[in-house]
């Protein structure tokens, strides 16, 4: 086991240093000039800009400026906003924890909904309720988020009365369980039908008509031999979920009035801080990473018969 973790380690190294290679010159390619931008309409003199991009290291080569960022971000260091003149990690520690709340409510909710429905429709496959279950994850993965977003809004706010439309400046939980519901709503249309598959699929298998044969309590034919063999594509599943909730709750921020990193990174695209940017995206490969070697290590708990080299 101990091996299989360093070697996975060591294989998340090139996927790091490629995704946020991927990012840095994306956004360092953008037309624009990020100290340009800061000026405004003001008429800057170019050895002002000149100074500033001296100061920041946009005047050198961008795998040079890569070469740096990788350094410092060893370091703890995302570098500085030009128009804040903050340091990147106390602006994203900011914005982070509302967002990370956002996805973990969103995380839960995918999972406890999308397991129980993927579940009650698997144990009676070709059933009125099976059917149920197939329309309803057909029409949430059809509708896109924005537009569920705006109905819900709609519905559940101006309509009802139950919710405000915005969540305030507070961020209380309670008013961000209707924005984590829409951002959980094509995860749980997928765990849902995972977990339908799954269970109508190993519910036929013969270990379940030997366990019915034994004399095994229902409970624990369903609790231990069937869920513990139907999870392992939901869990592979949730485990790059969690990254991928993060990075959909920035359309879900701005439907919704959050201020998290949604609202962060839209401001940094349109003063073109690209070191904001590369920030935050180099904190959501970082999840993704962790998430799927956690994914990989529980699939010798859900199945013994896999053994690590």
């Amino acid at each position: 086991m101990g091996r299989y973790v360093a070697r996975r380690l060591l294989q998340m190294i090139p996927v790091f240093i490629g995704s946020t290679l991927l990012i840095f010159l994306m956004m360092y390619a953008l037309p624009g000039d990020p100290v340009r931008a800061l000026a405004g309409e003001q008429n800057v003199d170019q050895s002002q800009i000149d100074a500033l991009k001296a100061q920041y290291g946009l005047d050198k080569p961008v795998w040079i400026q890569y070469v740096t960022y990788l350094g410092n971000l060893l370091q703890g260091d995302f570098g500085t906003q030009i128009a804040s003149q903050r340091p990147v990690a106390d602006v994203i520690a900011e914005a982070y924890p509302v967002t990370i709340q956002l996805t973990v409510f969103a995380f839960v909710f995918t999972v406890v909904a999308g397991i129980t429905l993927g579940v009650l429709a698997g144990l009676k496959p070709d059933t009125l309720r099976d059917r149920g279950l197939l329309i309803l994850t057909l029409l949430l993965i059809s509708v896109p988020s924005f537009v569920l977003g705006r109905m819900s809004q709609y519905f559940f706010a101006f309509e009802l009365g139950i919710v405000e439309p915005n969540v305030s400046l507070n961020e209380e939980w309670n008013e961000l369980l209707l924005p984590a519901s829409v951002l959980a709503a094509l995860s749980l249309a997928y765990v849902a039908r995972l977990t339908r598959t799954s269970v109508a699929e190993n519910l036929r298998s013969d270990y379940m008509r030997t366990a019915v044969a034994k004399g095994l309590p229902r409970r624990r034919i369903v609790g231990v031999h069937l869920m513990r063999n139907s999870m392992i594509p939901v869990v592979t599943f949730l485990g790059t979920d969690l990254g991928t909730l993060m990075a959909g709750a920035v359309v879900t921020e701005g439907i919704f009035n959050i201020h998290g990193v949604g609202s962060l990174i839209f401001e940094a695209l349109r003063r073109r801080e690209g070191a904001t940017v590369v920030g935050v995206v180099t904190l959501i490969v970082l999840v993704y990473l962790v998430c799927s070697l956690l994914v990989d290590l529980l699939y010798a708990v859900l199945d013994p018969r896999i053994r690590y080299a």
